[in-house]
């Protein structure tokens, strides 16, 4: 007799298993298809220029250099300008296209000087097809520290980036998509707010992605019937050239691509959806992270993070730095966060 009380219930928790292996299978097979079907032809889908914000290191100059390889043109958006000179001379070295160079530091944006870098940009992109925007510029500093532990402007300066900034860079270039009927805006946002519910230590990071987020999906619904996709990328960690002591120990991991492999299969999934995982490792890591119950992951995150807040703590006391830090842009630092 219990057996055959409990054979219900097994059976019902069995059939929701089902469905959900179902569910995820569907959509690594998804994933798959879009990963083996030919690369869309970008030029010829949305404009022979594309934008790239924060184009000098990391994810975003591999993006710069990725869609160089297809052909497109970049207008290449940064703070530093012997470093936007570098990516622009290899650009058009190794792939021939034409670029040009936008000097805006995107944490004063909302400023006067933010004012006349927005003017600049759009002057740069009156009259040009542009076809595709990356807004790849972040701040992940300071890292794994509670939020009294800085001072407001530091916040503010990371909300300028991750958020003002790449509201403005979108208004600046949409009303070009608009009037030319097709386009592709692409998001750089973080699995930290796709995968597990929080990001503790590094909260106003997570908000700001969390905003991406909402934002990319928004505008994606808005845009659709005017011929421009709309599209929040939402990777983990990524193997940059700068990475951090607190993620080298992940560096070796089939999980973590570097930011050229990264870059690929970004630009493949370009006009595929408004939210992605690009990378095929990502996509079953988040998979895995759906399965685990949030109170699990709320301990796992602060356990991790209390620990790199130890370590950075460690580490600026030996440079003997100030307990306030610049503001720097995600593809000129290391990621610390994903």
């Amino acid at each position: 007799m219990p057996q055959q009380q409990l054979e219900p219930w097994f059976l019902s928790v069995a059939a929701l298993g089902a469905l959900y292996l179902a569910a995820a299978a569907f959509r690594l097979l998804a994933h798959l298809a879009v990963c083996l079907r030919r690369p869309t032809d970008l030029r010829r889908r949305y404009g022979a220029w594309a934008v790239v914000t924060g184009p000098t290191s990391g994810i975003g100059r591999s993006m710069a250099l990725e869609l160089a390889r297809r052909g497109l043109n970049l207008v290449l958006v940064g703070r530093d300008p012997a470093k936007l000179r570098d990516i622009s001379e290899t650009l058009v070295s190794v792939h021939g296209v034409k670029t040009k160079t936008v000097v805006f530091d995107l944490a004063l944006t909302s400023t006067p000087q933010g004012d006349e870098a927005a003017r600049r940009l759009r002057d740069a992109v009156d009259g040009l097809d542009i076809g595709v925007l990356v807004n790849n510029a972040g701040v992940a500093k300071p890292c794994a520290v509670y939020l009294h532990e800085f001072d407001v402007e530091t916040w503010v300066r990371m909300v300028r980036v991750n958020l003002w900034a790449l509201t403005e860079v979108t208004a600046v270039v949409l009303p070009g998509m608009v009037a030319r009927g097709r386009g592709a805006v692409v998001n750089i946002g973080s699995g930290s707010t796709e995968a597990i519910p929080s990001f503790p230590l590094y909260s106003i990071y997570a908000a700001t992605k969390r905003y991406v987020s909402q934002l990319s999906r928004s505008l994606y619904v808005e845009y659709k019937s005017k011929g421009i996709d709309v599209q929040c990328q939402a990777p983990l960690f990524v193997d940059t050239k700068m990475a951090s002591s607190v993620t080298k120990s992940k560096r070796s991991s089939p999980f973590v691509p570097s930011s050229d492999a990264y870059a690929r299969a970004a630009v493949r999934w370009i006009g595929h959806g408004p939210l992605c995982v690009p990378n095929v490792g990502h996509r079953l890591q988040a998979c895995l992270c759906a399965a685990v119950p949030d109170c699990i992951h709320d301990w796992l995150r602060l356990r991790e993070h209390l620990r790199q807040r130890a370590l950075f703590q460690r580490l600026r006391a030996a440079r003997g730095a100030p307990p306030r830090t610049t503001t720097t842009t995600e593809s000129e630092a290391s990621r610390d966060t994903s």
